[in-house]
């Protein structure tokens, strides 16, 4: 084989590690060239976030119908505000709906579980712009641990 032959099947070969690499970049930081389409804003408040990060999904039934975009304080109570980018072709949810910031296995990935409420006439969908109002925070290990311990102490 010539000199050229064996340079131009190094450089193909680089260049497909490189894009290789690339893909499997975007697919473990869970971003995509496509998008997901349209989404509309909610917002929530929680007591404690621990670990969720922008970025992190919104699970319903283990199917992710959205995304966090942020997460800041309100000046005025403390209390962390996140907002939530949802997912359009996923549907929208009634103003019942809860929120709750759960973790994938014994110290996984924190994330954001929706579960929808229940549906009347009554009862509106929620749209972009709009607050859940029912949220339940995220369980930090730290504090598990010291209760157990504080209560083991107290018994004896």
């Amino acid at each position: 084989m010539s000199q050229k032959k064996v340079e131009l099947w190094v450089g193909t070969f680089v260049i497909a590690a490189m894009l290789s690499l690339a893909i499997l970049a975007f697919s473990v930081a869970g971003l995509s060239l496509r998008g997901e389409g349209s989404s509309y804003t909610l917002y929530a408040s929680f007591s404690n976030v621990g670990g969720l990060k922008v970025r992190s999904p919104v699970k319903l039934g283990g199917v992710v119908v959205g995304r966090v975009e942020d997460i800041s304080l309100d000046l005025q109570s403390y209390t962390p505000i996140v907002q939530l980018a949802m997912f359009e072709k996923r549907g929208f949810y009634p103003e019942t709906s809860s929120l709750a910031i759960l973790t994938s296995g014994l110290l996984g990935e924190q994330y954001i579980g929706i579960q929808p409420g229940f549906i009347d006439d009554d009862i509106e969908m929620l749209g972009d712009g709009d607050s859940i109002e029912d949220t339940k925070s995220a369980l930090v290990l730290e504090d598990l641990i010291g209760q157990f311990i504080y209560s083991i102490n107290k018994e004896k």
